[in-house]
């Protein structure tokens, strides 16, 4: 058997046999390196340091422990009343404050699956109570919290960085319009939906109820403020910022808000040294694997199996989007950017497409397959916080998904959406 076919029946032994995909991604770089390879197996573990080495990756953990303490303190639940007072009376406005919640809550956290924890414990409980099913409140608190991946900071978009050679500043601020692009789309859809369902309103609120939300909120706001401004305005680059967001974080929940207590933050940072540790045993996994395929010549392979050499823009630009969609339908979102990346890259930079534009359809696409059956991890974080049958919880998905595409298939055509702001700040 050739290199090729060897290391892919490796993978897929050891999924099929329930190990975690950090082993598969090892075992075939080491099958590799050991019988097909004429290079020194030490060059393996070099890989392996080489790919957690980039300095721009101190920004994970750091953006991960920020998450982590606004996660546990008040920030989701004031970020909802801020909405809420705002929106809360139009037709609808409980599911539009749903969605924007979890989008000023993405700009907070930068994960999808802890704005899923976050605004899926207070709000479908209202949402039910309100009248809405269970299947359209679960699936927009699972779809919107998508936009928490496009929106900066977005850990995604980091590691695609690294992995692609991008400027993370100019992929953070490319994430902004097309997440707004999404809410706005998200919106209609929960005014539609409300206004076909009959779904009573609530009163308007007044101005000083609306005054002491942002009041209250305001701290919480200036998150995001301080994460994109800083970039845009050239103050701090994204790691800098990473390590601002910490002290901000704790900041605002042990000294503002008292939601979080100072012995709490060594748990609290435990847990982000696990999360922190399967992220970049994934990255160095990963690495390792680009550097066999690299080798093996696969990039090429598939590019000329895919009829992609020479292609138009578009096409690459579907091919790449398809590819990232259904590799996260299946697999954790960074071990597929991780693997795909270095197979399109080349071919992105041949054609002369904007990497910054590729990075961000990426990202779209991850986060979408992210929340997608059959295996979308969102989809399983859902499950355990609701509590509710894996069918129930995917039920009502198909509408939200078809606007993720929508808006992919936008962003494609009206790449300016993405390119606008870090043409701005960058070029």
């Amino acid at each position: 058997m050739d290199l090729g076919t060897t290391i892919l029946i490796v993978m897929l032994v050891l999924l099929v046999l329930g190990f975690p995909m950090m082993v598969p991604l090892t075992m075939a770089s080491v099958v590799a390196f050991t019988f097909y390879m004429p290079i020194d197996p030490k060059i393996l573990i070099q890989q392996m340091v080489t790919g957690i080495s980039p300095v721009a990756l101190i920004a994970v953990p750091m953006f991960i422990f920020a998450a982590d303490i606004v996660t546990k303190g008040h920030t989701a639940n004031r970020l909802i009343d801020l909405a809420m007072t705002f929106v809360g009376h139009v037709r609808g406005g409980l599911a539009v404050t749903t969605a924007l919640g979890c989008t000023m809550f993405g700009a907070v956290s930068g994960s999808t699956q802890a704005t899923v924890v976050a605004m899926g414990g207070p709000l479908r409980p209202k949402m039910l109570k309100a009248g809405y099913k269970d299947s359209f409140a679960m699936a927009l608190i699972i779809n919107a919290s998508d936009i928490a991946f496009l929106i900066p900071p977005s850990i995604g978009m980091i590691v695609f960085g690294v992995v692609g050679k991008v400027s993370i500043g100019e992929l953070f601020l490319a994430g902004i319009g097309p997440g707004i692009l999404i809410l706005l789309m998200f919106s209609a859809y929960c005014i539609y939906y409300a206004k076909k369902n009959n779904i009573p309103t609530i009163p308007r609120m007044g101005w000083a109820e609306r005054g002491k939300a942002v009041i209250n909120a305001g701290p919480a706001i200036m998150f995001p403020v301080l994460i994109v401004g800083g970039i845009y305005l050239g103050w701090v680059s994204p790691t800098e910022v990473a390590a601002v967001s910490v002290v901000y974080a704790i900041i605002l929940e042990v000294m503002i808000f008292k939601s979080v207590k100072w012995s709490e933050l060594l748990e609290i940072a435990r847990s982000t040294g696990l999360i922190t540790a399967v992220v970049f045993i994934l990255v160095g996994a990963g690495t390792t694997f680009s550097f066999v395929i690299s080798f093996a010549q696969i990039p090429q392979h598939v590019i000329g199996a895919l009829g992609l050499e020479g292609a138009n823009s578009y096409l690459i630009l579907a091919a790449i989007c398809i590819a990232f969609f259904i590799g996260c339908m299946f697999v954790d979102p960074i071990v597929v950017i991780l693997v795909l990346t270095p197979i399109f890259m080349p071919l992105v930079r041949d054609a002369g497409l904007d990497p910054v534009l590729v990075g961000t359809l990426v990202t779209l696409q991850v986060a979408i397959g992210s929340a997608t059956p059959p295996f979308g991890c969102d989809i399983f974080t859902a499950i355990a916080i609701f509590r509710r049958p894996y069918y129930e919880v995917i039920r009502g998905t198909p509408p939200f998904i078809f606007m993720l595409l929508l808006a992919a298939v936008i962003l494609v055509l009206v790449p300016q959406i993405a390119l606008f702001l870090p043409t701005m700040a960058f070029r």
